[in-house]
């Protein structure tokens, strides 16, 4: 099976590299280029994409406002998102991620990475490696945390009343940035098992992948943010 990729980012340049990257993998195709966040949106929908390299700062509709976009459009519920980003700290990488992006990569990262990154993505897994995603998270919320919480959703805490005991815990886990093996190891159970919890947890939660688990967990309180 072929993953069809659209390339989103206002640098033609780097669309071309992207594209060269992308097309030299037996299992993956470049379907679309799009120079902003509207485009995007459309090109994913016209060109039945898998995954969405998504640029953040673009003119005109920016790829946060298009990630919004695509999670909120049921006709593209199977498009996964990465947001390519520059790992600047930036409140855009969590707001991307709580509006739908199934995770983040560096324009820095090495060619393996990227090409790794939309196999997981294609996947429906969350994009935690590297895992300074995990880490960006726990740094907004703790400033979040000093700020007074303003941006949490208390409901987010009280639907957390709707998991079981061993969905708790296996959600601690996936906040952790495990993958269903590891966990399946830590809590003594089949990785099948754990695979069962994740989704009803995301049904429960109302989460479109592993990477708003991770952001719900946080947001609730379940998983206090360690900052170095």
């Amino acid at each position: 099976m072929t993953i069809r990729v659209l390339l989103a980012d206002d640098q033609a340049l780097l669309r071309s590299a992207f594209r060269v990257l992308v097309d030299s993998e037996p299992d993956m195709e470049v379907v679309g280029e799009a120079s902003d966040g509207a485009e995007a949106v459309r090109l994913a929908r016209e060109q039945r994409a898998d995954v969405v390299l998504m640029d953040i700062r673009m003119p005109g509709t920016d790829g946060l406002a298009a990630t919004r976009m695509i999670s909120a459009d049921p006709a593209l519920a199977a498009v996964r998102v990465v947001i390519l980003t520059t790992f600047e700290v930036d409140d855009y990488v969590v707001q991307s991620l709580r509006a739908g992006a199934s995770g983040f990569l560096g324009k820095g990262s090495e060619p393996e990475e990227l090409l790794n990154a939309i196999r997981i993505a294609a996947e429906g897994e969350a994009l935690l490696s590297p895992a300074a995603t995990k880490g960006l998270i726990a740094r907004f919320l703790a400033q979040e945390d000093s700020a007074g919480g303003a941006d949490r959703d208390p409901a987010r805490a009280e639907r957390l009343d709707s998991l079981t005991v061993r969905e708790r815990e296996v959600l601690v886990q996936v906040a952790g940035g495990h993958s269903n093996d590891e966990i399946a190891e830590r809590l003594d159970v089949s990785p099948l098992t754990v695979k069962t919890h994740v989704n009803r947890a995301m049904a429960k939660l109302g989460a479109r992948d592993r990477a708003q688990l991770v952001v719900i967990a946080y947001e609730s309180g379940l998983v206090r943010p360690k900052v170095d």
